[in-house]
């Protein structure tokens, strides 16, 4: 059910150059009160950027850090998957009554089911040019940072950069090859973005990163296996350490808590 955004949260998007005059949500709160980094980037990432996205979502949420994106194809939906519903923010371009675009249909819903959806526009109203310009720059208002994982020139990740510079956040971006990812490679020759070399000293950075190094079957979870896959290799302690309240099974797959 849509609800009305309460005043007490309006703080987090006090970075926008106009306050929404409404907000309106499905989902759980909670998330706004906790350390948020956005990601934006192209609707058809590259397979590297797909598993580099998937990989810095997954490690931030695991390190108690929220994610935040646009729900729509590509690097949007690659983030809100590598960080698990139960752990982003999704930011819409239209009512939340309406799933946008449908191939994202069971994230949108999984998400405002155990994590939080956000949206500017009452139930009902369809996605427009213009709003998805407005829908990006709550995006970005609600991050501590901004990741550009993949952009062209002139796309609209690109206006999102611009929303960034103006609130003055920092900006990151993965590294790409000559002739890829031309938007977010400029701003790394223009010092306007800083490359993420290494994930883990990143998430450090933003999250509380959790001490797995001596026990070999957390280290293993650290990778997101399936259920499958931990259970054929340790049996039984998975489900030792799901008691113990150490992992959870999300979707299939394991996640530290």
């Amino acid at each position: 059910m849509t609800q009305r955004l309460p005043l007490e949260y309006r703080e987090h998007f006090s970075a926008m150059k106009k306050e929404p005059k409404e907000i309106f949500f499905r989902g759980n709160l909670e998330l706004l009160k906790r350390p948020k980094i956005s990601i934006v980037g192209t609707r058809r990432p590259s397979q590297y950027t797909q598993h580099m996205t998937v990989d810095i979502a997954r490690k931030l949420s695991q390190a108690g850090v929220v994610i935040v994106s646009g729900a729509a194809m590509g690097v949007d939906a690659q983030a809100h998957f590598g960080a698990g519903a139960e752990n982003t923010i999704a930011v819409m371009g239209n009512g939340l009554n309406i799933y946008y675009p449908a191939t994202n249909r069971e994230l949108i819903r999984g998400i405002e089911k155990e994590g939080l959806a956000l949206s500017m526009y009452p139930d009902d109203t369809l996605a427009a040019y213009w709003s998805f310009v407005a829908r990006n720059e709550m995006v970005v208002a609600l991050g501590d940072v901004l990741i550009v994982s993949e952009a062209d020139r002139n796309s609209g990740s690109m206006r999102s950069v611009e929303y960034a510079k103006k609130m003055g956040k920092k900006i990151y971006t993965i590294s790409h090859r000559t002739g890829e990812s031309e938007g977010s490679m400029d701003l790394v020759k223009q010092g306007e973005a800083a490359i993420i070399y290494d994930i883990d000293k990143f998430v450090a950075q933003y999250g509380q990163v959790k001490a797995v190094e001596n026990d070999p079957f957390l280290a293993f979870c650290l990778k997101n296996p399936s259920y499958e896959a931990v259970f054929r290799t340790y049996g039984e302690k998975v489900s030792q350490y799901e008691l113990d309240g150490k992992i959870a099974v999300v979707n299939g797959q394991i996640r530290l808590i």
